[in-house]
């Protein structure tokens, strides 16, 4: 395939075994209708580790039945919220009693380290749950101040039934994105995760029915995007969608909601996102989050500071730093605790980085280091760091979702701030300064969702994260996440004889 991965000796852990394999609709694990299934691959070999069952627009049509059931007559919606977040705390300490067997399931199916899931992502799942089961029992409206002879108030009621197409680069943390606000809400729910990472989530539906979560509130269909998620997009019966993915497929989505039912639409989208290092910035620190910034994950995140414009005056240095630590950094085996990146998730996935690292060589941006597979089996990609790149090159503008950074050199800070700003997207951002004037001003000038200042990845789950621009609308963390799952009433009566208003 290509050149040999660094990988290191140490023996993988142990490879979880496969327990759910079936659609989740209404509180059993069932065959598709058509009994079909499909192959889920185990991106470290090409190998397949499960069949999966093929949900399609009918098996949607029975889980929007079992959902909308369970939200007009069923008594999750109907529970007290404080109710409702005992049961997603047991929820999520059961996550964290199956802390590792989540854990694998996601190494395995995506590719993604085994120890960060262990130690941070699955933890933060269950934590998210526990943060929305607190805002569960504080959902309410307000009392208004009307002009006239009148008493009014809101309140915030659960949307419906709602529809959470996930993708495969954060299995689990998408699950919990959606799932875990639309359950303090008291929504029910048809979750479609990607095709390529269906796992996890079929073993987090069995965690919730343990937890006690009523059947048809949470109902898991794993198929394909161009049937199963379509038919939840185009569904007459649910009153909401959340997706997470390309903005090909979110056009679709919003296409389909027009002309079905004109059902809410909260949308988190690509992005092509700008990280900005400074003059003043210290070199060493600057290296380490970029590099984080665009090869964590194996480069599969959305918000990737992919375009990197690095201020002359540190320039050269800052080059030389970032191309001996990408040399360094461990491509292998997502189970080895030593492995810096694992695969990438596909073998498309996989060809579509290569094609893109082809594509930079061709326009004339300067490859410095990486641009190689390897290995002999698996999606296995070196780190790949362009310099010479211009803003209107292939890789500087379309979201390549690998591990390639794109270099590339500014003068003034009124130069960078328009360039970080030509691009379709705005997710994120990354600054990397001292200065706290240059940070609040670049900060208030960048057309982006969520900017870090001296930091990247800086999620928390009290903290609103969405895009701007065609990255999509709605925010996920924080309650603005909450609310999406919310409507609002107006309740008005009137007053007679009232000495004041």
């Amino acid at each position: 395939m290509g050149s040999e991965c660094n990988e290191t000796s140490e023996k993988p852990s142990k490879i979880p075994k496969i327990n759910f394999t079936k659609l989740f609709i209404n509180g059993d694990f069932v065959d598709a209708v058509s009994g079909k299934t499909f192959d889920t691959i185990d991106p470290r070999t090409g190998e397949v580790i499960a069949r999966i069952a093929e949900g399609d627009k009918e098996d949607i049509e029975l889980a929007v039945k079992a959902a909308r059931n369970a939200f007009d007559h069923g008594k999750w919606p109907r529970m007290s919220g404080s109710e409702r977040g005992r049961i997603m705390m047991r929820f999520a300490d059961l996550i964290d009693e199956h802390v590792d067997e989540l854990a694998g399931l996601d190494a395995i199916d995506a590719g993604k380290l085994f120890i960060p899931l262990k130690l941070g992502e699955i933890p933060a799942v269950a934590e998210l749950f526990r943060y929305f089961a607190g805002a569960a029992d504080k959902i309410h409206g307000e009392t208004l101040k009307m002009s006239r002879e009148l008493q009014g108030y809101t309140l915030l009621e659960p949307i419906g039934v709602a529809g959470l197409i996930i993708p495969w680069n954060f299995p689990s943390t998408m699950f919990s994105l959606k799932v875990a606000p639309a359950l303090a809400a008291g929504c029910t729910m048809i979750v479609k995760p990607a095709e390529q990472t269906p796992l996890s989530a079929l073993y987090y539906a069995h965690l919730a029915k343990l937890a006690g979560i009523p059947d048809g509130v949470v109902n898991v269909v794993t198929g394909f995007g161009h049937t199963a998620g379509a038919a939840i997009s185009s569904h007459m019966d649910i009153d909401k969608v959340s997706f997470t993915g390309s903005t090909e497929v979110g056009r679709l989505i919003m296409q389909a909601a027009a002309t079905s039912n004109l059902k809410h639409i909260s949308l988190e989208l690509g992005g092509k996102s700008p990280f900005m290092i400074f003059d003043d910035a210290d070199v060493n620190t600057a290296v380490d989050l970029a590099l984080s910034a665009v090869f964590y994950n194996k480069g599969e995140i959305c918000v990737a500071g992919s375009r990197v414009f690095v201020q002359e005056g540190i320039y050269d240095e800052f080059v030389k730093e970032a191309v001996k630590r990408a040399k360094a950094w461990i491509v292998g085996d997502p189970f080895d605790s030593h492995v810096h990146q694992g695969p990438q998730v596909d073998k498309k996935q996989f060809e579509r980085i290569l094609y893109y690292i082809e594509q930079g060589k061709k326009e004339g941006a300067t490859l410095l280091t990486g641009g190689n597979a390897c290995g002999e089996k698996g999606y296995y990609i070196e780190p790949t760091i362009f310099a010479d790149v211009k803003d209107d090159m292939v890789i500087a503008n379309e979201e390549i979702f690998g591990p390639v950074m794109s270099l590339m050199k500014f003068k003034t800070v009124d130069e960078v701030i328009e360039r970080a700003n030509n691009t379709i997207y705005g997710l994120a951002c990354g600054i990397v300064t001292n200065d706290l004037n240059l940070s609040n001003r670049v900060s208030r000038s960048i057309r982006a969702g969520v900017i870090w200042i001296n930091c990247y990845f800086a999620f928390d789950k009290d903290c609103p994260y969405g895009g701007y621009k065609m990255s999509g609308f709605g925010r996920d963390n924080g309650l603005n996440a909450l609310h999406k799952y919310l409507q609002v009433k107006s309740v008005v009566t009137p007053i007679y004889n009232s000495p004041w208003l």
